[in-house]
């Protein structure tokens, strides 16, 4: 009785020593291709359609032209060279290394709670940061010229995603979530905690392969404010992407994430659910112990949910 407790008990963790699968190149490379390849390709192509179709009167296009071309790009240009690529590398292992199991619902349900831990943790990060920001940038003028220059990166990418996401209808609502959040969730996910992190995890401890993939999904955003928020929000993805190993899980929270964003936008008229800007006129101890306070919540839950994991994958 013992012995059959103790292997249910560690059948969660048996099923990410599957072997290696077989692969027409080394994992790390494919992984390095697919994260520099497609961002090439995502930027310098995206561009060049951009301009092509709107010239350089970008401000003055049609949203919903824009809104069209940013949900094929993620299409065209994310999800399908990352399924191209998993399917010429690893012949006949393209659904492992694309994690495409089922989860169960419990799974998602408790990394979904987890999710809406971790936002307000998030958001008392960036008050704190830039609170300090700020008062370094009073004392420094080299520090004050630097965050000058990520203000001026931050209101053009505040700018760009507000008009995308200005709605005056609920069809235009409806429009509006499946291409920033539908869409996203599919195509980013597919590439970073499926093709890219699951190559890592073939040669690379767990943490490391989530980190490095999580470090990437920050970059590819051009957020310099919301940089350690992206990673830290990529991270969670990445660990709730190997515990579960299904691609729909990180999937139905970068959905989410993605969804209170909007919703943010078009009810209070902020495009971000984690905000750039610092809180302004609040002391930095408050925002010390509030962040504290969140972060002890959320790591606490994240302990029982690791301990109490069996339960969630039990029939």
């Amino acid at each position: 009785m013992n012995e059959e407790f103790q292997n249910q008990q560690s059948a969660p963790e048996e099923k990410h020593e599957e072997k290696e699968p077989f692969s027409t190149l080394s994992p790390v490379a494919t992984a390095f291709i697919a994260l520099i390849g497609i961002f090439l390709l995502y930027q310098v192509v995206g561009a060049i359609l951009t301009l092509a179709i709107f010239g350089f009167n970008f401000e003055k296009a049609d949203v919903n032209a824009i809104r069209l071309l940013t949900m094929g790009g993620q299409i065209m240009l994310i999800l399908l060279p990352a399924l191209i690529l998993a399917k010429k590398i690893y012949h006949g292992n393209t659904t492992f290394i694309l994690r495409m199991k089922l989860p169960h619902l419990k799974e998602v349900g408790a990394f979904v709670i987890g999710l809406f831990l971790l936002t307000p943790l998030l958001q008392s990060f960036l008050s704190l940061q830039n609170t300090i920001l700020s008062k370094l940038a009073s004392s420094f003028p080299l520090i004050k010229r630097f965050t000058d220059f990520l203000d001026q990166i931050d209101k053009l990418v505040t700018t760009t995603y507000g008009s995308l996401l200005t709605s005056h209808s609920p069809f235009e609502t409806s429009f509006i979530i499946f291409v920033v959040a539908v869409i996203p969730a599919i195509c980013e996910e597919t590439l970073f905690r499926g093709l890219v992190q699951k190559s890592f995890e073939q040669k690379f401890k767990p943490f490391l392969s989530i980190f490095i993939t999580a470090f990437f999904f920050g970059l590819y955003h051009f957020n310099p404010y919301g940089a350690i928020p992206l990673i830290s929000l990529g991270v969670y993805f990445g660990y709730a992407a190997y515990l579960s190993d299904s691609i729909f899980v990180p999937m139905t929270l970068h959905f989410f994430n993605n969804l209170v964003s909007v919703l943010a936008f078009i009810i209070l008229g902020n495009d971000e659910l984690i905000k750039s800007g610092g809180v302004q006129g609040t002391s930095f101890v408050p925002q010390l112990i509030t962040f504290v306070m969140f972060a002890l919540l959320f790591f606490s839950y994240m302990v029982f949910v690791k301990k109490n994991y069996h339960r969630l994958t039990s029939k």
